[in-house]
């Protein structure tokens, strides 16, 4: 078998000589970062017009704290990697990811575990927990969440006023409506409204040792429990009053039972309605009197200066 060497070489060299043309493409493109600074830092943190504990200052102290922040550093002294194990220490970062460009700028991308409610238990815990049932230490955090009280220890917080504060708050309605959870020493379960003056008591939450299964049936739990109260809302309380009862029971599927408040207490807040009602119809008569008395004293002027008018 006779062997083409000639065409075997040329191919060889082609071959070397294009491997040698894009490394020098690649060595030229790349620009010498030993004479370059880090001119702009662009933090971007997901979430951050919704509620969250993050902002860009405060991921700029983080850094700092470590001696890790870019800006006007050595472009060859930054290590992306170290900025992010330095971020993902923090409670609060879920997800840190930090790249350098061409132009000298570094982009740390930020996702946050994102509270859902907090919990101040009667033993004196005060925490946040996340979407997931993460427990998030206190901070200078405010915002309107849903407030957990009562008999409360972390276990029980994560495992099940997690789920169940996820549910409630999957609906706008009552993610508006419902300002406090408050566990009893038995665990019974109750809701304060913020519009109302009345407590809900759902009842007793699912018990269920295989998580999957136990966050799927408070779900089904939460969502018939307040299914119900919704149409009681609607037909019941919208015709009789809001503030008819002080204590509304859902805890059985077949029955909804309510306590009246006290008849002195309601006949009094009654009476002070009344008079609140008459005083403001009060001072709506003034008002409309003395508009009624600057309107007319107006077109008498108005009478008067048509009267001194130039005459021929």
């Amino acid at each position: 078998m006779h062997i083409r060497w000639k065409k075997i070489i040329i191919t060889a060299l082609d071959i070397v000589l294009a491997i040698y043309l894009i490394m020098a493409i690649t060595a030229w493109n790349k620009p010498d970062e030993s004479k370059m600074l880090c001119s702009k830092v662009n933090i971007n943190i997901s979430d951050s017009n919704n509620a969250g504990f993050l902002t860009a200052g405060e991921i700029k102290h983080i850094l700092e704290k470590a001696r890790l922040y870019p800006l006007n550093k050595n472009m060859s002294d930054i290590n992306p990697r170290d900025i992010e194990e330095a971020l993902k220490v923090g409670p609060f970062v879920k997800t840190a990811e930090c790249y350098k460009t061409k132009d000298g700028h570094i982009n740390i991308s930020i996702t946050q575990r994102m509270p859902i409610i907090r919990i101040k238990s009667k033993h004196g815990a005060d925490f946040y927990l996340d979407d997931n049932g993460g427990i998030l230490p206190n901070s200078n955090y405010t915002s309107d969440l849903i407030i957990a009280t009562g008999n409360i220890d972390n276990n029980f917080a994560r495992l099940y006023v997690a789920p169940l504060a996820k549910a409630i708050s999957a609906s706008p309605l009552w993610l508006n409506q419902i300002e406090q959870i408050n566990v009893l020493p038995d665990r019974g379960i109750e809701l304060v409204p913020r519009v109302g003056d009345h407590i809900i008591f759902m009842g007793y939450l699912p018990q269920n040792k295989g998580p999957w299964t136990r966050k799927h049936e408070i779900n089904l739990f939460v969502m018939k429990k307040l299914s119900r109260l919704e149409k009681f809302y609607r037909y019941g309380l919208s015709q009789a009053g809001w503030n008819k009862y002080s204590y509304i029971d859902i805890e059985f599927d077949n029955q909804i039972i309510c306590k009246r408040r006290d008849e002195k207490a309601e006949k009094a807040e009654q009476e002070a309605l009344t008079k609140e009602a008459k005083a403001e119809q009060a001072e709506n008569n003034q008002r409309t009197e003395e508009e009624e008395r600057e309107k007319a004293r107006k077109e008498v002027e108005r009478q008067e200066h048509a009267t001194d008018g130039p005459t021929e």
